[in-house]
């Protein structure tokens, strides 16, 4: 399966988990369950229940990007299979990864798949306690630009670089969900999985409302703010839950900068992006992001304004401040 994160760091607000409520001519179905490590929720309206396609999908998604699965396209490509021929979904996927990782300079970068075993957050083997020799070793494997695609092939320059995708595998997944939605005339749906959104139209006339979660520590769960979506698309990447102690008693999160092939954390704790567009992209955006830091990320904001954020950020332990456009 394609794992991520398996906490969400957005929460749809209780009022949203509705089963079926037919109200002002609306009828909206929800759907729910577990999906690439973590969990889902679907909204939409209408009077036919799709489950049966959304399952569909998510097979296909995950036959396509996961890591987990030896026999994916994916698992494929990183063995050098020469056999495979990569389809539209990977394409597209594809293109959209190197878009990003020119736009940010390569701080959104799917090269970096040995580095996250190694750090015991992918599929591969972990190795405790990297040293510094070892995760420059794993650098010299680390740069989107040595992959290409040309005619349904992938080519990687080096024979030890691992490509993965999942770091916007969430984002991209429920796109496909959400296109699907909109082959069948539905405009209002909400598509969720494990934090990410993808929102279209509205609920009973109203913004769809999601909150973001405030960054705790202590493992307590409390909203922050509550945002209102309305064709658009939010991510959220925070590194205050997911991470581990090694035995040296350093911190290690899941999110390694791909500059520097380190897991530490930035004075970024949660990075909330939104736009009119793909949840695939908002979920890149948020990753590389959090890698970026506070200030390299406001300096991004102000070239690309689509993107709308909120960012959670404290220096050395003070008070949390919220930066947002």
């Amino acid at each position: 399966m394609v794992k991520k994160n398996i906490y969400s760091l957005v929460v749809i607000v209780v009022f949203l988990l509705i089963s079926c409520n037919k109200d002002q001519g609306e009828t909206l179905i929800k759907s729910q369950g577990n999906i690439f490590g973590t969990y889902y929720n679907i909204i939409y309206d209408n009077d036919k229940n799709y489950q049966k396609s959304i399952d569909s999908l998510f097979g296909v998604i995950n036959q396509v990007f996961s890591t987990y699965k030896d026999d994916s396209v994916i698992s494929r490509v990183n063995r050098r299979d020469t056999t495979v021929v990569v389809d539209r979904m990977f394409e597209e996927a594809f293109e959209k990864a190197k878009r990003i990782y020119k736009e940010t300079e390569g701080y959104f970068d799917p090269t970096i798949g040995k580095l996250i075993n190694a750090y015991g957050f992918g599929s591969g083997k972990e190795k405790k306690n990297l040293s510094d020799v070892e995760v420059e070793r794993l650098m010299k494997d680390v740069g989107f630009d040595k992959v290409t695609l040309k005619n349904g092939k992938v080519f990687i320059a080096s024979e030890t670089i691992e490509f993965n995708l999942n770091a916007f595998a969430k984002g991209f997944g429920i796109d496909i969900i959400g296109r699907f939605f909109e082959s069948k005339n539905i405009k209002n749906y909400l598509v969720e999985i494990g934090g990410e959104i993808r929102a279209r139209g509205r609920k009973k006339g109203s913004p769809w409302k999601v909150a973001i979660e405030k960054p705790n520590v202590d493992g307590t769960r409390s909203f922050h703010k509550i945002i209102e979506l309305t064709d658009e698309s939010m991510a959220t990447s925070g590194n205050y839950r997911k991470y581990k102690i090694n035995e040296k008693g350093n911190k290690i999160v899941h999110t390694v900068n791909p500059k520097t092939g380190l897991a530490q954390e930035s004075n970024l704790l949660s990075v909330s992006v939104r736009m009119q567009g793909d949840c695939a992209d908002v979920d890149a955006y948020a990753t590389a992001f959090l890698a970026m830091g506070f200030e390299k990320t406001t300096e991004f904001l102000k070239e690309h304004p689509k993107l709308k954020v909120v960012l959670l950020y404290s220096e050395k332990g003070q008070e949390i401040k919220e930066f947002s456009n």
